[in-house]
């Protein structure tokens, strides 16, 4: 990051700052926001070097409540000007049990905030790396964007030449034992074309442990409204189309976290989800469609023949970023290939597994290949390349942040915390007592929703 700037930096001029570490002084969170603001400057944001109120110690156990209040008292000092908060800088405790969970949720729930949240370890060390990684997931939270895809300079076929929106989709399941919980299953999409870098979210609470994603597509009928049509493709598409002003041609859609033994029952669901969302937008609407599932739980590694030969292996000893295999060790009839994107920091590089399930683009092998390639260097959070396409990336990320909703001590990984190992549990099961009803999420507000909240 230094001396580089994001292609498009946001505009954040109204922020506050919380500290929920009663171990950090005032004075030293004060200087470290003021270096965090500069660094956004510095990598082409425009960042109000001061908050709109100094900061405020709250204690972890009333997190709402000194939230929600100064947030109020914030807004009455930007009465006049009729501006809204922008950014929240939390600074967490190094061990912060389910006050992480409970900020996002009070944020992104109840306040339609964007926040930002640091360790007490960052704020000590205050480095220009840490910094710089932070000011990336603040720039894409509030709007920006980092990098693009040189689909604009290359002219890739498969994105530029007509309008094409990227699905991401995920589900993750409860922990082991957690029989109430119900499994939430998370979309993204692209908003932007031909960059292809800005992905709205949205996710849905589902049957415990279903694998099939139930809300891609739904109607409903109400007695005064009649026939109501819904579903996460759909908003999705009426999404692109507000942001662009184009209508979407070509639909790629990747899918994460698929077993080899459940290809085409998801195969068979879900692209009538998607069919039957873009009929209900518009009578004889219907897009291409690309069906890939992304995988990275497997076994295959891949070696360079000779490890001696440098120009054949990176700085680890592992193959180069961008190596695809799509012959001998793939399946002899069907459309699949193994792609190492990303450079091996430690240990031996897991390529990802792609298999292309439905194809209606009748794109070539290369062209593929090459656009997933590409979309892995626009992954928002760092400035390399990542191991699996972004949009299944963040679908991972939307699904984890929606569980903080309800369980606010799940990790990031969705490890289960020392609190849960030793039975004092948080969770708020969304589903009903008995019934086994799945009630849904609480909604997002309309500001979180149309930006990269969960990076």
């Amino acid at each position: 990051m230094m001396n580089m700037k994001m292609v498009n930096g946001a505009r954040v001029k109204s922020w506050l700052c919380f500290s929920f570490a009663r171990n950090v002084q005032e004075s030293m969170i004060t200087g470290f926001c003021r270096e965090l603001a500069r660094m956004c400057q510095a990598s082409g944001m425009d960042f109000a070097l001061e908050p709109v109120l100094p900061v405020i110690y709250v204690r972890p156990d009333q997190v709402e409540r000194g939230l929600k209040a100064r947030f109020h008292d914030a807004m009455t000092a930007l009465g006049p000007q009729r501006k809204e908060i922008e950014l929240l800088i939390g600074i967490l405790p190094d061990n912060n049990g389910s006050l992480y969970g409970d900020l996002k949720r009070v944020c992104e729930i109840d306040l339609g905030l964007i926040s930002q949240c640091c360790l007490t370890k960052q704020v000590f060390k205050m480095n220009k790396q840490i910094l710089a990684n932070l000011s990336l997931k603040i720039n894409v939270k509030v709007g920006g964007r980092n990098t693009v895809a040189d689909a604009l300079t290359r002219r890739i076929p498969l994105v530029t030449d007509k309008p094409t929106i990227i699905f991401g989709a995920d589900v993750t399941h409860p922990h082991p034992g957690e029989d109430s919980s119900p499994s939430i299953a998370a979309v993204v999409a692209s908003q932007d074309w031909p960059e292809v870098t800005k992905y709205a979210g949205l996710v849905s609470a589902q049957t415990h442990r279903q694998e099939l994603i139930e809300d891609l597509y739904n109607v409903t009928h109400d007695p005064q409204r009649g026939t109501i049509h819904g579903g996460m493709v759909r908003e999705l598409l009426i999404s692109f189309k507000r942001t662009t002003g184009e209508k979407p041609e070509r639909i790629i859609f990747y899918r994460d976290g698929v077993s080899e033994g459940q290809f085409y029952q998801v195969l068979l669901h879900e692209l009538d989800a998607i069919r039957k969302a873009c009929a209900s937008l518009e009578a004889n609407y219907q897009p291409l469609v690309t069906f890939v599932v992304v995988r990275k739980r497997h076994h295959t590694r891949l070696f360079a023949h000779n490890h001696n030969d440098q120009s054949t292996v990176d700085k680890s000893g592992n193959i180069l970023p961008g190596t695809v295999i799509d012959s001998k060790i793939c399946h002899p009839t069907e459309f699949d290939f193994f792609l190492c994107s990303h450079a091996g920091i430690k240990g031996t590089s897991r390529p990802a597994h792609y298999h292309v399930l439905w194809d209606e683009n009748n794109f070539i092998a290369d062209g593929l290949q090459t656009l997933t390639n590409n979309l892995c260097y626009t992954y928002a959070r760092c400035t390399r390349s990542v191991s699996i396409v972004p949009p299944a990336y963040y679908a991972h990320l939307a699904a984890f942040r929606a569980r903080f909703y309800m369980e606010p001590d799940s990790s990031d990984s969705g490890s289960i915390s020392s609190a849960r190992k030793s039975g004092s549990s948080t969770s708020r099961s969304t589903r009903a007592a008995g019934a086994g009803v799945v009630r849904p999420l609480p909604a997002l507000k309309d500001s979180v929703k149309k930006v990269m909240f969960y990076c």
